[in-house]
């Protein structure tokens, strides 16, 4: 390796400012973007009408960033709104066709991603479509991920391994009798690189088995977490509900249906590396190029999953960045307040949400000061479990 590349490598991580603030820029963008869609869930309004300002605005004001730099920095839209409404666990985007209304008391699943410069930030949150406190076992599931993101914010640390955040999140889960949902994966954030090689498993079982690893400083994470009331094991209903996918970048194929290439061209050109929705392609070719792209490997797909009718299923994802001083989370929504059934006793659960999450640095002298700034955060970066008597949200 050169020294230039060397550079190249070195200077791609958190070590060098710029990334940082091109993370938290994405950062920025990204939660106002859910604020807006948050806004924007209403009885009656369009799935599809909030999924596309979602990324409007994100497209919109990713533009606006480094519009005066001499070489050109790819930024927009990292992974495509999704609002998954009440037993469907993720990627719901519709196409535009799509009529599906939000109604009152619908638990609404907002997921989305904006990059600067593929620096990627994501986040996912969890809103009950009604006013006053969420009450019973949707409170439940919206608690347990809320406070198994907590734990795993405080477990994601440099020595840590990816197995304890696991273990952690479970017993979290089940501390509310809910289940963390099976299959869900948090991926390590590098540039350009949404689904990095070290991963943090849902649940562990037989079937699905990641490699050991262990968190390092100035890393990135994309912590992943849904919870449900039901089983959760979530089925694919139907392939058609399908609408995102990835270029599988290390798979070529000779399409053989002109529909097939010029689809395929299409998203070589507008989204080489990052996910897209199904809904920025020309639709009317999408549908026939698509499936013969997905027969060749070419596309990965994000199948929309589910939990049986009835189930209440919760998420929570963030973005954190493992820096020298400590975990920085920079993305997040405070949630409403919540009544769930059940109070956390578990000394175990406490104790994992009393760590803190910034570093004490060692050494006295001048710093002072700042080491007295520095406990003072540290306390204050204690969370609350959510629970009977806490009785409220705890502000992420």
């Amino acid at each position: 390796m050169s020294s230039d590349d060397e550079r190249e490598e070195r200077e791609l991580d958190l070590t060098s400012p710029e990334v940082v603030t091109k993370y938290k820029s994405a950062a920025e963008i990204v939660n106002k973007a859910l604020q807006l869609a948050i806004s924007e869930c209403k009885p009656k309004a369009k799935i599809v009408d909030i999924c596309e300002k979602g990324d409007s605005y994100i497209r919109e004001q990713s533009g606006n960033m480094y519009k005066n730099v001499k070489k050109k920095i790819e930024r927009g839209v990292a992974f495509p709104t999704c609002v998954s409404v009440n037993n469907t666990v993720c990627h719901f985007s519709p196409l535009a066709s799509d009529e599906s209304v939000l109604e009152e008391g619908d638990i609404v699943k907002i997921d989305m991603g904006c990059h600067i410069d593929g620096f990627i930030a994501v986040v996912g949150h969890t809103h009950v479509l009604q006013s006053g406190p969420v009450t019973g076992r949707a409170a439940d599931a919206i608690a347990a991920a809320n406070t198994a993101a907590e734990v795993a914010l405080r477990l994601v640390r440099p020595g840590k391994k990816n197995k304890d955040v696991t273990e952690a999140i479970q017993k979290v889960a089940a501390a509310y009798d809910c289940k963390i949902v099976e299959g869900v994966l948090s991926h390590q954030l590098k540039q350009f690189v949404i689904d990095g090689n070290k991963v943090i498993l849902s649940v562990s079982n037989p079937d699905t088995r990641v490699d050991d690893a262990e968190f390092e400083e100035n890393e990135v994470y994309a912590v992943d977490i849904i919870t449900s009331t039901g089983e959760g094991k979530p089925k694919l209903l139907d392939e058609k509900t399908t609408t995102i996918y990835k270029r599988a970048v290390d798979k070529n194929y000779h399409l053989k249906m002109k529909s097939s290439r010029f689809i395929f061209s299409e998203i070589n050109q507008k989204f080489p590396i990052m996910p897209f929705s199904a809904r920025a392609l020309e639709e009317k070719r999408a549908r026939l190029g698509l499936v013969e792209c997905m027969n060749h490997d070419l596309l990965q797909p994000y199948p929309v999953l589910h939990e049986k009718p009835g189930d209440c299923v919760a998420h929570i994802k963030f973005t954190v960045l493992l820096m020298p001083n400590g975990s920085d989370r920079i993305t997040s929504h405070t949630l409403q307040e919540l009544q769930p059934t059940k109070t956390i006793d578990d000394s175990e659960i406490k104790a994992w949400l009393a760590l803190g999450t910034k570093t004490k640095k060692k050494g006295g002298g001048k710093k002072k000061k700042a080491k007295k700034a520095g406990e003072k955060a540290e306390e204050s970066t204690e969370a609350e479990p959510m629970d009977a008597t806490t009785n409220g949200a705890t502000a992420v």
